[in-house]
């Protein structure tokens, strides 16, 4: 089903929201600054050209870092970085994923390419931060997280 679902999204628009994530990340990738936006962008152009089968995790979860003074620091660096994505690509990516979950949403036929958009339109508003993985990975991500959680929690 994954198949299937994967080789008609990229036929009808998974390929052209691809590009724009691409488009983005190349744009981004000129400057150094702006190579953290590339990596989140080649990330979420992946996903964007094959959704059905895949999750999206955070980074510190995917890595299990404990919340640090650095990490923190890095956090607000990555918030801050976010907002400047926000005002340059994800809103155009956002509105673009928006028109096509619509789209797809009014007919029976096209629901679950709908809510695939409707994820892909809040991901492209904060993507920095966020790995690719599938949908397997990231229920050992959670359950993981949930098991540390449930330790900490005891203690």
């Amino acid at each position: 089903m994954r198949f299937v679902g994967n080789t008609i999204w990229f036929v009808l628009v998974g390929w052209l929201t691809s590009a724009i994530w691409l488009i983005g990340a190349f744009i981004f990738a000129i400057s150094i600054v702006g190579l953290p936006f590339s990596r989140a962008a080649l990330e979420l152009a992946k996903l964007s050209a094959f959704p059905f089968g895949k999750d999206v995790v955070y980074v510190r979860d995917l890595d299990q870092i404990e919340p640090t003074t650095h990490r923190l620091l890095i956090g607000t660096v990555g918030t801050v970085m976010n907002f400047l994505w926000l005002f340059t690509f994800g809103i155009v990516l956002f509105c673009v994923y928006l028109i096509i979950g619509l789209s797809f949403w009014i007919t029976i036929v096209g629901i679950p390419l709908g809510l695939q958009a409707f994820k892909l339109a809040a991901l492209s508003l904060f993507p920095i931060g966020r790995r690719v993985v599938s949908i397997e990975t990231a229920n050992l991500i959670r359950e993981e997280k949930a098991t540390l959680e449930l330790n900490r929690a005891r203690q």
